[in-house]
């Protein structure tokens, strides 16, 4: 799978997609120290261990480079960034019964937006498996060349 590229000085605005999540009754903010067993758990369940393990290394930064979305107080969705190396977005998932309320897409934005804050010019998406969502959300685009990508690499 392909890694893409994402201009950070040049970000679309998120508005529609944080409008469409908390019109969808979901909370979407940083993860707390007090959340790593439940995210852990979540992403476990919903995306095996290897995510798990991957996200995992979000709470050893300061702040935590992970963000979730709750829904009545359960965990729905997840997001992260510099776990598998730094300037990487991901691993990121919903729950398959609520995607396409923007949830996905405002984990994104707050993602990027920290790496923006962090100093980063660009973000680096690696291994990206849903190429159209990225181009139309957050104006991605493909990284020549990347096709077996850090990923490819990593797990070869």
């Amino acid at each position: 799978m392909p890694d893409m590229l994402v201009r950070l000085y040049d970000l679309p605005s998120p508005d529609e997609y944080y409008r469409r999540a908390a019109a969808a009754g979901v909370i979407v903010r940083r993860a707390e120290p007090w959340d790593r067993l439940r995210l852990r758990t979540f992403i476990e369940k919903e995306f095996g261990p290897w995510w798990s393990v991957e996200a995992e290394l979000a709470f050893a930064r300061q702040p935590i480079s992970a963000f979730l979305a709750t829904h009545e107080g359960f965990v729905v969705g997840f997001a992260a960034y510099e776990c598998t190396r730094r300037n990487f977005f991901g691993p990121t998932g919903v729950r398959s019964d609520l995607r396409g309320n923007g949830i996905g897409a405002a984990l994104l934005f707050r993602c990027l937006e920290s790496m923006w804050e962090m100093g980063y010019a660009y973000a680096i998406i690696g291994g990206v498996g849903p190429v159209t969502f990225y181009e139309k959300v957050c104006g991605a685009f493909l990284i020549p060349g990347s096709e077996k990508g850090i990923f490819g690499t990593l797990l070869g």
